[in-house]
C-alpha cells in the first residue's frame, strides 16, 4: 500500500483575538437554530430554514426529541459507555437493530457489565428499556442476559419491553450461520455465528416467527414446525430436535409474554408525553448491509435509518445524532481496512491492541487495529448527519511518540472524493497520512478539555477540523466517569467550528 506522510502543525480558532469567519458562521447557525425553535412554537414550518431543527414540540409546547448514539466506524467504538452516561437523564432507552451479535461493555466502580441484546441504559433504575421491532432476538441468550443482570444486583423487573413485531432467532439459525461461514473457507465473511443473518433471511422470506407469535401457542407451534421442516429440507444434514425446542419455548412463553408489548404505540406515546428517549445503536455504519463494505457486513441497517424502521418513529422526532468514534480504528472479522496496522511486537499496532484491550465483547476475537480514517468518517457523517462526535479511547495514545491520521485516499494516483463501493478499489487505495506529535502524560484524571496535554488537544482539534463536526465527548480512560463532556448546547450551537 502506498502512503504519503507529512508533519503538520495545528492551530485552534481561539489563537486569534480577531473574530474569524468560522465564529461568525457559528453565531449565524445558532441564531438560525433559535429561530427554528421559535417558528416551531408558533406553528410555523422549521423546514424552511437552513439549519437543522434540534428539537420537537409537544402540543403543550414542551421541547424534546429522540437522541441517538450510533457507531461511526466498524463497531466496538464505545457506544455503550456513552449510552450509560447519557441514560441517567433519559426516561426510555431503546435498541432498534441487530441482535446478540452486538456487544457493549460498561465498567462501573471496577465491575464489568456486558450487554448483547439489552440496552446499556438498563443500569439506570429509572429508565425503561425497549427492544424494538428491528431487532432479532435469541430468547435463550436474552433470558440469560436478564438472569446475569439480576445476579449482579440490577433490578430490571417492569422496565424491559420487547416488541411483539421483533423476529426470533432460533438455535437452528445459529447452526446454519456456522455452517455457511465454515463453507466459505478463506472467503468467510467474519460473522459472529449468532444466527443473525439466517434470522433476517427468514424475516425477508416471510416464513419467520415474531415474538408476538408466542402469545398464541397453537399458532406458534404450527409455524415453528413449518419453519423447521423448511430448514431441514434446505440444509442437508441439519437435524432439529423440534419437540425439545417446543418444550423450551412453552416453558418460557409466559415470562416472555409478560415483557411483550406494542413498542411502536408505547414509544410514540412516551414521546407525546414529553419523555426523553435515547436510542442505542448496535454495530456500526461500515457494517451496514447497504452502506458498509458489502459483503463483509452485518444483516441489518445500523445507521440512522434503522431508528425509523426499527422503532416506528417519524423523522421529525429525531434530535441529536451522536457518532461514536475511536481515536483510532478497529475492525473484527474480514474485509478491507485501509489504515490497518500490523500487530507485530513493538509496533504502533501492537500498542493500540494491547493498551486498548482490543478483544471483541461478543466473540473474544482480537480486533484488527489501524489509524483514524477521515475519508471513512466523512462518509459515515454524510449518511447519518451527526450533530456531534463522541471520541473514545484517546488515552490509548498516551506513550506514543507520534500519532497519525489517515487524511485522504488515493487510487491510481488520483484522490478519491467518496467511499468506493468496489472492494477491489478499497482494498488497493493508498492512504495519505498526517503526522502529529504524541504525548506521554496520563490523561485519565482530566475533567476539562483545557487540562489535556497540548499535543492531545491539537490531535482532537485537528480531527474536529477535518470532519467539520464538533467533538463533544472525549474518552480519557476505561471507567464509567472517564469522559470529558464539553457541554450540551455547545455541540449544536457551534457545529462546523473549531471552538
Amino acid at each position: 500500500m502506498w502512503s504519503g506522510e507529512r508533519n503538520t502543525s495545528s492551530s485552534t480558532a481561539c489563537d486569534s483575538s480577531e473574530p474569524s469567519n468560522q465564529s461568525v458562521i457559528g453565531l449565524l447557525q445558532e441564531l438560525s437554530r433559535k429561530v427554528n425553535n421559535l417558528e416551531s412554537l408558533v406553528g410555523g414550518n422549521p423546514g424552511s430554514f437552513p439549519a437543522r431543527s434540534t428539537s420537537s414540540v409537544t402540543k403543550s409546547g414542551t421541547q424534546y426529541g429522540i437522541d441517538i448514539v450510533l457507531g461511526a466506524q466498524w463497531g466496538d467504538e464505545g457506544k455503550g459507555k456513552l449510552v450509560d452516561l447519557l441514560s441517567q437523564d433519559y426516561d426510555v432507552c431503546a435498541r432498534v437493530a441487530g441482535g446478540s451479535n452486538a456487544g457493549h461493555t460498561i465498567v462501573v466502580q471496577g465491575k464489568k457489565y456486558k450487554f448483547h441484546l439489552l440496552p446499556s441504559g438498563v443500569l439506570n433504575p429509572n429508565a425503561t428499556c425497549v427492544i424494538g421491532n428491528g431487532v432479532v432476538i435469541h430468547i435463550p441468550s436474552f433470558l440469560n442476559e436478564l438472569d446475569s443482570l439480576e445476579a449482579s444486583g440490577v433490578d430490571y423487573q417492569g422496565r424491559v419491553y420487547i416488541s411483539d413485531r421483533a423476529h426470533l432467532v432460533f438455535d437452528f439459525h445459529q447452526e446454519v450461520d456456522g455452517r455457511q461461514e465454515d463453507r466459505l473457507g478463506r472467503h468467510k465473511i467474519g460473522t459472529t455465528k449468532k444466527g443473525i443473518g439466517p434470522a433476517y433471511s427468514s424475516k425477508i422470506n416471510r416464513n419467520g416467527l415474531r415474538v408476538g407469535d408466542l402469545q398464541n401457542w397453537d399458532h406458534f407451534e404450527r409455524r415453528f414446525r413449518e419453519l423447521c421442516t423448511h430448514h431441514e429440507r434446505s440444509y442437508e444434514g441439519l437435524k432439529i430436535d423440534v419437540e425439545n425446542q417446543l418444550s423450551f419455548y412453552k416453558t418460557v412463553a409466559e415470562r416472555v409474554n409478560s415483557m411483550t408489548i406494542d413498542t411502536i404505540d408505547y414509544t410514540n406515546k412516551q414521546f407525546e408525553a414529553g419523555k426523553r428517549i435515547l436510542v442505542e445503536g448496535a454495530n456500526a455504519t461500515m457494517l451496514d448491509i447497504d452502506f458498509g463494505t458489502y459483503p463483509y457486513v452485518t444483516s441489518s441497517n445500523p445507521s440512522v435509518g434503522s431508528v425509523l424502521t426499527g422503532l416506528g418513529v417519524s423523522p421529525g422526532k429525531l434530535r441529536g445524532i451522536y457518532g461514536t468514534v475511536k481515536a483510532y480504528c478497529t475492525r473484527v472479522g474480514e474485509g478491507p481496512f485501509p489504515t490497518e496496522l500490523p500487530l507485530d511486537e513493538g509496533t504502533p499496532g501492537e500498542h493500540l491492541s494491547q493498551v486498548g484491550a482490543e478483544y471483541g465483547t461478543t466473540t473474544g476475537r482480537t480486533r484488527r487495529c489501524g489509524w483514524l480514517d477521515i475519508p471513512q468518517m466523512k462518509y459515515s457523517a454524510l449518511i447519518n448527519g451527526f450533530t456531534s462526535i463522541n471520541l473514545t479511547k484517546v488515552d490509548v495514545f498516551t506513550g506514543m511518540p507520534e500519532v497519525k491520521i489517515g487524511k485522504a485516499y488515493l487510487h491510481n494516483g488520483k484522490y478519491l472524493s467518496s467511499m468506493p463501493a468496489s472492494l477491489d478499489v478499497l482494498s488497493n487505495v493508498g492512504v495519505e497520512y498526517e503526522v502529529l506529535p504524541g504525548w506521554s502524560e496520563d490523561i485519565s484524571n482530566c475533567k476539562k478539555f483545557e487540562e489535556l496535554p497540548e499535543n492531545c488537544q491539537k490531535y482532537i482539534l485537528r480531527v474536529q477540523e477535518l470532519l467539520g463536526i464538533p467533538i463533544r465527548w472525549i474518552g480519557v480512560g476505561p471507567n464509567r466517569a472517564d469522559v470529558i463532556d464539553r457541554g450540551e448546547g455547545w455541540d449544536l450551537a457551534t457545529a462546523g467550528t473549531n471552538q
